[in-house]
């Protein structure tokens, strides 16, 4: 009869979980330094008006942006024309009572904004609002440079 004298080696079941903890602490970094660049939107000089602000705090709106060399951005994302089209007959299908609005920049040519409120008319948008600057607010904003 022989008997062994090393003991038996016994498996471990446990999971090593360290290397995974590693790997979403990178990822928080990583989302932690570029949340703050996505959300940074399009500069656009709005023209100025003396107009009542419409009150929409209550419904979620669509917010197209015409940039001072014609591109079109959906609520901040860049679009094509086709795309845009496409995305808010969609959303218009799901939300018929969504809002859309567009903001021009005031140096860009008319004929870009009322190009995009047709795009926007042939997507199903039955009303299309303007947004403008208050004139007030854009004389605070020289007192404060």
């Amino acid at each position: 009869m022989s008997v062994s004298l090393r003991p038996k080696k016994r498996l471990m079941s446990e999971i090593n979980v360290v290397p995974y903890i590693d790997v979403m602490l990178v990822l928080l970094v990583i989302f932690m330094i570029t949340a703050p660049l996505l959300t940074q939107g399009i500069k656009v000089e709005l023209p100025q008006a003396s107009a009542k602000p419409v009150d929409t705090q209550d419904q979620e709106t669509l917010v197209v942006t015409v940039n001072r060399k014609g591109k079109l951005y959906l609520d901040d994302r860049k679009i094509s024309k086709k795309r845009l089209k496409q995305k808010v007959a969609k959303i218009l299908k799901l939300r018929p009572r969504t809002p859309v609005v567009v903001r021009g920049d005031r140096r860009v040519a008319y004929g870009k904004v009322i190009e995009t409120m047709v795009l926007l008319q042939e997507a199903g948008v039955p009303n299309v609002g303007l947004v403008t600057e208050s004139p007030k607010k854009k004389k605070r904003e020289r007192k404060k440079k």
